[in-house]
């Protein structure tokens, strides 16, 4: 995302954020270019080394009652050092009257004024969400993802290896499909993927053979979810005799999208194999993992503990000559 024009801003959210302009025109083709956001209360006090003017500067109480305080020449000089640096966003909380001359110099540098009604730490935390979202990371992926018991399952694979049939079948069973064919992923957070459907397509399937199918339509509002953090890959592949497949599920593997680590469940298809109850069952022994239940690995620790005894006690009963 290069960014967004604080018109766009106005459209888009100026009911969320109580926001509207104190001044206009092609002051508001200005870009907001990142998420960050400042309260620029050092700024106005005089230390500019340290100033961040990229980000878009939100006027609490405090700032205001400062500049309420300088006299007149203070307030020129402090301002006109303030607005020295190219501003792209100016905005004042608790819909409070900024200094006449704040709005005339702002006129003059081209710097778009935007009031709020809310508070200042209730207009931040929005304005944060909005940006962090917009400017967060994003790609898009072809798969298909599933809510199967409120585990995100993204099915990726070859070309017609079933991925849409697949979703299909889980939405029958009464899961909830989030996208098919494109997914859109956004880094929400360090660890956290979340994926939607393109806009284009929203909740449409190609089914080959039948052709677009609506799933809100076929199957009803609870059959679909507008979101959904990815939390395990399924990958299908046509079964291949010369690969040698995980059998015990020992070792886990990885995939990393956007810098985030997902466990990958590679599944060979082959004719009768159910792959709507193997997803279910994904998706159960994810859950168990992640309250800390492995059932593969306590096998295999079974297994174990069994052959030991047994190799012990087999020692002794050799030796009992009794």
């Amino acid at each position: 995302m290069n960014g967004i024009s604080v018109e766009q801003l106005l459209k888009e959210k100026s009911r969320f954020l109580e926001l509207y302009a104190l001044n206009g025109g092609a002051c508001l083709q200005r870009i907001i270019s990142n998420n960050q956001i400042q309260r620029p209360g050092l700024a106005l006090a005089g230390y500019l080394d340290r100033f961040s003017y990229w980000r878009t500067q939100v006027f609490g109480k405090t700032e205001i009652s400062y500049l309420e305080s300088l006299t007149a020449a203070e307030l020129k000089e402090t301002l006109g050092r303030f607005f020295s640096f190219d501003i792209p966003l100016i905005i004042i909380s608790k819909a409070q009257k900024p200094p006449a001359l704040l709005l005339e110099l702002a006129i003059d540098k081209q710097v778009p004024v935007l009031q709020t009604n809310l508070t200042t730490t209730e207009f931040i935390i929005r304005l944060s969400n909005y940006l962090d979202n917009l400017f967060a990371p994003r790609t898009t992926i072809h798969g298909s993802l599933v809510d199967v018991y409120g585990v995100g399952l993204l099915y990726t694979g070859k070309s017609g290896v079933g991925k849409s049939e697949c979703a299909l079948d889980l939405v029958e069973r009464g899961h909830r499909l989030v996208a098919d064919d494109v997914v859109t992923i956004v880094k929400k957070a360090p660890d956290v993927i979340v994926g939607h459907a393109d806009e284009r397509l929203g909740h449409h399937m190609e089914i080959r053979g039948l052709g677009i199918v609506n799933i809100e339509k076929l199957f009803g509002i609870r059959s679909i979810r507008m979101q959904k953090r990815i939390e395990v890959e399924v990958r299908l592949e046509l079964w291949d005799n010369r690969v040698e497949y995980d059998r015990l599920g020992i070792e886990e593997n990885y995939t990393t999208i956007l810098g985030v680590e997902i466990p990958v469940v590679t599944i060979p298809l082959s004719p009768g194999k159910n792959i709507t109850v193997i997803s279910e069952v994904i998706s159960m022994n994810h859950m168990l993992k992640v309250y800390g239940e492995n059932s593969a690995e306590k096998f295999v620790q079974r297994l174990s503990e069994e052959i030991t005894r047994r190799k012990l006690t087999n020692q002794y009963l050799q030796s009992d000559l009794e």
